[in-house]
């Protein structure tokens, strides 16, 4: 990996975009570099080394691209990439592996990957890559859900219903996402946990019961017949928006 531009190069305009990379790599020396070089271009910078914490990270954070290694500890990279599309998540992932078989590469692009980079790799190649993807879109800063008067704006993380502001707290925020993102399957009270809290938390039914109940009274037109939250009995909640 080579080294890309001084950081003391940055363009003035790089400062504005700060779009939000985060780099799932165990390999210590290559996340490292990756991160310099990309504050250096830019953007901000998270990290994860196993597929759990990025899954984590990518939940709740909600990254406008993601560099996405396979050979990770707990959950490899198909895996993550597999959950997130099946999850809805929209933004670009650009897989970044040893693994170079036409198989591998195959896998990736039809589980939904942008892009598929092969190591050892020029880093003013993916830098170029890394820009060329979020130009044709699917950077999460413009993800606007809304459903009746209701406007969730992913990127700035608030609630406006006819206009108007709703005071949210940020666990609330994130059970909101979840349910939004899941567009109209059923989550199980256990997915909720998962992905809000971590796949260590060990809650109870009646934590994600009562965020329904807070939901409902600040969303719904009418919370004791709800239109968007629903329940499904024996089985979790789903969301109907």
């Amino acid at each position: 990996m080579t080294s890309a531009r001084d950081p003391r190069q940055r363009s003035p305009g790089d400062e504005k975009k700060m779009r939000r990379v985060l780099i799932v790599e165990d390999d210590p020396s290559i996340a490292i570099g990756l991160r310099i070089n990309l504050e250096s271009e830019g953007y901000r910078v998270t990290t994860a080394e196993d597929g759990e914490r990025a899954l984590m990270l990518a939940r709740k954070d909600t990254p406008d691209l993601i560099i996405l290694d396979v050979m990770l500890p707990r959950l490899n990279g198909f895996e993550v990439l597999d959950t997130l599309r099946r999850e809805g998540h929209k933004m670009p992932i650009i897989v970044l592996s040893a693994k170079s078989g036409e198989m591998d590469k195959v896998t990736g692009l039809e589980l939904g990957a942008e892009d598929y980079i092969t190591k050892p790799f020029s880093l003013a190649e993916l830098l170029a890559r890394v820009r060329a993807a979020l130009r044709r879109g699917g950077a999460s800063a413009a993800q606007v859900h809304q459903f009746g008067d209701v406007k969730v704006d992913v990127e700035a993380r608030n609630v406006t219903r006819a206009g108007d502001p709703v005071e949210m707290t940020a666990t609330e925020f994130d059970v909101l996402l979840c349910l939004v993102r899941a567009k109209g399957r059923v989550l199980t009270r256990e997915a909720i946990f998962g992905q809000v809290w971590g796949p260590s938390h060990h809650g109870t039914p009646r934590t994600i019961d009562n965020f329904m109940q807070q939901l409902r009274a600040k969303l719904e037109p009418d919370p004791q017949a709800p239109r968007y939250f629903q329940t499904v009995r024996g089985v979790g909640y789903r969301f109907d928006g």
